[in-house]
């Protein structure tokens, strides 16, 4: 992976070369002279981030109903609030 700096002014002259540079790793750009913001491909955001499975996916997960789960079953009637 390389990481590419680039000034704000140089962001603003040639988005193209940042856009081509995201891909071989995170664009540093800079204000100032500091880091300020980083550009990074999709790719590279989804894995940073880490892929979200909705609960449909999650549920349909091979072998998943071979799992046994057993939930705990109470009689007690709820307490009512105390509001005081």
């Amino acid at each position: 992976m390389m990481i590419t700096t680039l000034s704000s002014r140089e962001l603003n002259q040639d988005v193209t070369k940042a856009k081509k540079a995201s891909r071989n790793g995170p664009v540093f750009i800079t204000d100032r002279g500091r880091p300020a913001h980083v550009m990074l491909s999709i790719e590279d955001y989804q894995r940073l981030i880490g892929k979200k499975r909705s609960i449909v996916e999650a549920l349909s997960m091979p072998g998943i109903a071979d799992i046994e789960i057993e939930f705990p079953r109470s009689r007690e009637l709820p307490r009512p609030a105390d509001f005081e």
